[in-house]
């Protein structure tokens, strides 16, 4: 049947063009093609480089306080990172009134009844203990915690001196809060008293 068919010299005509236009058209074809393929190929890499990012860069770190050396406190502390800073964060209660030194202390160990496991205070830059914003002060030494007359606090603070990771990063470390308010200037932990909160800091 096909061997009959006879092509009007119009059809002849559009096969003739198309003849000519067939190899652009197929390079067109295979160039768009390339195109959508990287483009593809961006959006898995970006999405990819997301999931793996630094976690040093945001993220953030919590630690679940327990009382130490007989006393009944319990919170939680957060912290977060952005610009540079780290941003604590605290809930606490069965405090006495007043103020009770707020550190993040060396080890990330609580195990010991009296807190002592969790070490020194954290100075990654072998300062001596001061007031957080002089000069000279160890990276763990934060603002005072003010509890109200139920013994309840509640806690916001910044620190440039500290990070969630890296050198001055503060997880697998620990929270400390002590008996007594810290006076920035004794050595060496500002004479704050016994330990009655610790919390291992973790990442989440």
């Amino acid at each position: 049947m096909c061997e009959d068919l006879e092509l009007s010299p119009g059809m002849l005509v559009v096969i003739a063009i198309w003849d000519i236009l067939r190899p652009g058209y197929l390079f067109l074809q295979g160039h768009f093609m390339q195109i959508r393929f990287a483009i593809t190929l961006s959006a898995i890499s970006l999405a990819l480089l997301g999931a793996c990012s630094t976690p040093g860069v945001g993220g953030s770190a919590k630690a679940e306080l327990l009382g130490r050396s007989g006393s009944g406190v319990a919170g939680t502390v957060s912290f977060s990172e952005t610009d540079g800073r780290l941003r604590v964060v605290a809930g606490l209660t069965g405090l006495t009134p007043g103020e009770h030194g707020f550190h993040v202390h060396e080890v990330g160990d609580c195990s010991a009844p009296d807190g002592t496991s969790a070490k020194g205070h954290f100075n990654p830059d072998g300062k001596t203990h001061g007031h957080f914003t002089s000069g000279d002060h160890h990276g763990g030494d934060l603002p005072n915690l003010l509890a109200n007359a139920q013994g309840v606090a509640r806690y916001i603070a910044e620190s440039r001196g500290l990070s969630l990771h890296g050198p001055t990063g503060v997880i697998g470390r620990s929270v400390v809060i002590h008996a007594d308010a810290d006076d920035y200037t004794s050595q060496p932990a500002g004479n704050s008293g016994r330990r009655i909160a610790c919390g291992v800091i973790v990442a989440r």
